[in-house]
């Protein structure tokens, strides 16, 4: 195998031999290659033939799987190849038998990807690696009805691409386009999710749980928490987010539901300890599922494009009937049970969405004429196992006081239960959202730019990013692409970034590796 695409791959280079380093086998990866190739070849019969409303979605679907920490089912992404096989063969019929072999439709070798040149390798890699992200976000759209005919349309643009003998010249603005799509679909999702469920509020959330039979949720899908709720009205048994899913507390329509407590442990990256034994069933609804240990692994349950061997997996018809007998069964807590954040704090905030931060900007803007705002950090992004990611939240400690953080994602779990004061009132630490609510933060920058009469560089903001797998890099592409400069990312660059890309992207964004949070707040602050 060979597989590069997230922040812990093997030595800073590539996870290779008999499994990565996530924990998916040489044979899933390789699966998953192939699937991409699929996609590719699918792509290309879509070159000059209308792609049908099947084709998309086994696009989204696909796309998404192949994100780290969605699948390690080998025969679910077995049933997807054969599925987008067949819809090829649908739309260009009988290509297979042709007498005058042309190639325009033939499935890609990825291997010829991993042994292009590295510049080339680069700059398809970050166009691949991006488009997965954005198809998740589409996805989470597209389960509630929403679709962009621009945002769709560019996955058979982008994996036709990567599948074309294009030099740097070409390839380099179908990176920055990316990003520009990226941005068109976190806007839909963000539709999508307030027009379904309300403007997200600020929410304090307990992180105790109370006894008596609970179910976990994790993951990003709002829909499935809706479903889940629904289905556990009156049954005695309570709802706890996990990781993602935490801003869920703050949109109204969900909040409605009086069995929707709290939010139980911390990032994706410690489940394997968090769920040990745990006496209540979780459920997965999109990406951050680890490999599932033994003691724990009767009561895992996945949904939508999530599948791990032998669990058991609730299909389109969003029944969890089974998840909630195995809530039942185990029975909870007998005492309700204290638990704390990473930092010992019992509660964290979430709700800090651009509805709301919109709807004090005077109070903002005057707070920063007044001077007691000074600066604005965006400090986010995903979270991860590596040593080093404690930096975040030693920066977030360090801010001066009249300084405020913006933040999105799970890397925000490393110092979200910290309590670091106010500002007029309003929390130092702000929770926006989940990853794509990095729209948020965007829509806050540009508005508080459009006040002062300046670009977003000239703003007192600087954005602190961790990355971890293919959607954090979408969004750092949408950054770029709105020519966002001055970004500090960590905790270590990507492995697909060659030395002529970073140098690339130093001499015209002025991207930074994170350093000491000392040093950095320094070099920020002066």
């Amino acid at each position: 195998m060979f597989c590069y695409q997230c922040e812990q791959t093997a030595a800073c280079a590539g996870c290779t031999g008999n499994a990565g380093v996530c924990g998916k086998t040489a044979n899933t990866a390789n699966l998953q290659d192939e699937l991409t190739g699929a996609l590719i070849g699918l792509a290309r019969a879509c070159d000059g033939n209308s792609p049908t409303e099947a084709a998309t979605k086994l696009m989204i679907e696909g796309l998404f799987t192949t994100v780290t920490n969605v699948s390690f089912n080998d025969e679910t992404i077995k049933e997807l190849i054969v599925k987008v096989e067949k819809e090829k063969e649908r739309i260009v019929p009988n290509c297979s038998g042709c007498g005058s072999v042309c190639g325009r439709n033939d499935n890609y070798d990825m291997k010829k990807l991993w042994d292009d040149n590295e510049d080339i390798r680069s700059l398809k890699s970050l166009i691949l690696f991006g488009i997965r992200g954005v198809a998740a976000y589409a996805y989470h759209a597209m389960v509630l009805g929403y679709k962009d005919e621009e945002v769709n349309a560019f996955f058979y643009k982008g994996l036709f691409v990567i599948g074309e003998d294009w030099n740097m010249e070409q390839l380099l603005p179908v990176v920055l386009e990316v990003g520009e799509i990226n941005l068109k679909c976190m806007a839909l999702l963000d539709k999508a999710n307030t027009e379904t469920y309300g403007t997200p509020v600020p929410t304090v959330v307990p992180l105790k749980v109370e006894k008596g039979p609970f179910i976990v949720i994790s993951g990003h899908d709002l829909y499935d928490l809706k479903q889940l709720l629904e289905q556990t009205k009156g049954k005695g048994i309570n709802i706890y987010t996990h990781g993602e899913m935490l801003p869920a507390h703050g949109y109204p329509l969900l909040k409605e539901y009086p069995h929707l407590k709290g939010n139980f442990g911390t990032a994706w990256q410690n489940q394997q300890k968090e769920f040990d034994n745990l006496p209540a069933p979780i459920l997965f609804t999109t990406n951050c599922l680890m490999p599932v240990k033994s003691s724990y692994a009767d009561r895992v349950f996945t949904t939508e494009v999530v599948s791990y061997p032998e669990l058991v997996h609730i299909g389109e018809n969003k029944d969890f009937t089974m998840v909630i007998e195995k809530a039942l069964e185990l029975g909870g807590f007998s005492e309700d049970t204290e638990f704390t954040g990473i930092n010992g704090g019992k509660e964290v905030t979430t709700g800090f969405g651009h509805g709301t931060v919109l709807s004090v900007a005077d109070k903002v803007i005057d707070a920063v004429k007044a001077g007691a705002i000074k600066h604005f950090f965006l400090v986010g992004g995903c979270d991860g196992a590596k040593p080093g990611r404690n930096y975040y939240t030693e920066f977030v400690r360090q801010t001066p006081e009249d300084t405020v953080i913006l933040t999105v994602a799970c890397g925000k779990f490393r110092f979200n239960d910290l309590n670091i004061g106010e500002i007029g009132g309003l929390p130092r630490i702000m929770d926006m959202g989940q990853c794509n609510d990095a729209y948020s933060a965007i829509k806050v920058a540009v508005a508080l730019s459009e006040a002062f009469g300046c670009s977003v560089n000239e703003l007192p903001l600087s954005m602190v990013l961790s990355w971890y797998e293919q959607k954090a890099v979408c969004i750092l592409l949408t950054l770029l692409y709105l020519g966002i400069k001055n970004i500090y990312l960590g905790p270590t660059l990507p492995a697909f970034v060659s030395p002529n890309v970073l140098n690339f992207l130093v001499e015209n964004f002025n991207i930074s590796p994170i350093s000491t949070p000392e040093e950095d707040l320094k070099k920020i602050l002066g």
